[in-house]
């Protein structure tokens, strides 16, 4: 019994960062929905690029954009939001097909560990496309108005932290 229990226990442990590979964004259930709520696991600010293009356009007056600056704004800001689409589904395939590899009692660990690498590089791959991208709408902007975006950010940053801490400590 006391085997038993430790060959659990020891099972449990090396598959929980496995299952921190699971989908925090699209995943809604099982351990990585618990994570999300307890705030263990935040959204990485890569995830928030194109929320911060959004923002950016959004308030094109207030930052000091010109006519031109937008024009040349939006097609790299919808190029990031077809990259982003297709990200999430490339991601929540892996993501599922980690759930089917991990969904028998023996499952084969070779192929989970290729499936969890194989998460990691699409991610990866997507950061790096979007510092790209990112770095064009920067070399677009005046010192000026960099400046304010980033202040801007970085408020509208601190605002969601403060709701999400405040959220969980209602929990």
């Amino acid at each position: 019994m006391i085997k038993a229990l430790l060959a659990l226990l020891l099972t449990v442990g090396l598959a929980m960062p496995a299952f921190a590979q699971m989908d925090m964004m699209g995943h809604r259930e099982g351990l990585g929905h618990m994570m999300e709520l307890c705030g263990m696991c935040k959204m990485d600010q890569m995830d928030e690029m194109g929320g911060m293009m959004d923002r950016c356009l959004a308030h094109a007056a207030r930052l000091g954009l010109t006519e031109e600056q937008i024009t040349k704004i939006k097609p790299i800001h919808l190029e990031m939001e077809k990259k982003q689409v297709g990200f999430m589904a490339d991601l929540r395939i892996a993501q599922i097909d980690f759930r089917e590899i991990m969904g028998v009692k023996d499952f084969d660990l070779d192929k989970a560990s290729t499936q969890v690498k194989k998460i990691e590089k699409i991610k990866t791959a997507h950061h790096l496309e979007m510092l790209k991208l990112v770095n064009e709408i920067h070399s677009i902007l005046t010192d000026e108005q960099f400046r304010k975006m980033r202040n801007m950010m970085h408020d509208g940053m601190e605002r969601h932290e403060q709701m999400r801490m405040e959220g969980h400590e209602q929990m």
